[in-house]
């Protein structure tokens, strides 16, 4: 039977006391119970009443919007390494963040290729609402991408402005989301 309500045990037997927990109990008295234990136990239960029964202070989807709104903070510029230099690159400059043998890469709106020590999880964080992250290779600039086409089960896969060897696909996971984010009524 499923129990809703919180309950107070009363009882002689404290092997129980597990269970009882498991089962909403909020207390456990023990047989020979007084008035004060007793009361001890019920104060607990209006206790816990009334502070989960005031309203709270912004319900469960007011988070959830907060959180879905709230924009990413977007850095500036990233460091690259060609050769033996290292340089910043503007994020307006920047086509995509990419994975290739184990290694990220940037690839700017002119085509230039460069490798960088972050990772996406970190580049993902500090891009900002122009970029969006395909999959797990992925971390795409709106400007560069030229368009979109239906694929194989409901996936898209992305057509660059710029040259790359590689086909971009979204899963069907992600493939409305994406969409929502290309026409610039979400990330």
């Amino acid at each position: 039977m499923k129990i809703d309500a919180p309950v107070i045990f009363c009882t002689a037997y404290d092997e129980y006391a597990i269970q009882a927990f498991k089962a909403n109990g909020i207390d456990y008295i023990m047989k020979p119970f007084s008035r004060q234990t007793v009361a001890e136990a019920l104060k607990k239960f209006e206790e816990l009443k009334n502070r989960f029964s005031s309203s709270p202070r912004f319900s469960y989807d007011t988070i959830l919007d907060l959180l879905g709104k709230k924009e990413k903070s977007t850095q500036a510029s990233v460091l690259v390494y060609y050769k033996d230099e290292i340089f910043p690159v503007k994020m307006h400059d920047v086509a995509m963040f990419y994975i290739h043998n184990e290694v990220t890469h940037l690839k700017t709106l002119k085509g230039e290729d460069y490798l960088l020590d972050d990772n996406l999880d970190k580049l993902d964080q500090v891009t900002g609402s122009e970029f969006y992250r395909i999959n797990r290779q992925y971390l795409v600039n709106r400007q560069a991408i030229k368009s979109a086409s239906r694929f194989f089960a409901r996936k898209l896969i992305v057509s660059l402005t710029i040259n790359h060897k590689e086909s971009i696909i979204v899963s069907k996971a992600k493939a409305t989301s994406f969409l929502s984010w290309l026409e610039g009524s979400g990330v």
